[in-house]
């Protein structure tokens, strides 16, 4: 799988995790360059408190469009160090 923003290739695996529709790359996955840490923060019932990214490619920015679980419930331990996008991130099979 590739995550594109910007016509440029910002992560890619052929190990994501698919939960609720999202494709969650692993954190080693995703090109750092084009990450920056946000101050955003949201939290799921089940998953737990998400930490966001804001993207920069080529001197444009989508405010936090990539999110991570730092620290993960029990339930979703199978998305620990991985990242997925949404705001406009094109996830495309590889």
């Amino acid at each position: 799988m590739k995550a594109i923003w910007n016509n440029q290739i910002i992560a890619e695996s052929k190990d994501t995790v698919v939960i609720e529709n999202n494709h969650y790359f692993p954190h080693d996955s995703i090109k750092k360059d084009f990450f920056k840490p946000s101050k955003m923060h949201s939290t799921c019932p089940w998953k737990g408190k998400a930490s966001y990214y804001t993207l920069e490619v080529d001197g444009k920015q989508n405010t936090d469009a990539a999110w991570f679980y730092p620290e993960v419930s029990e339930l979703a331990k199978g998305i620990k160090n991985h990242v997925a996008f949404w705001k406009g991130v094109e996830v495309v099979k590889d």
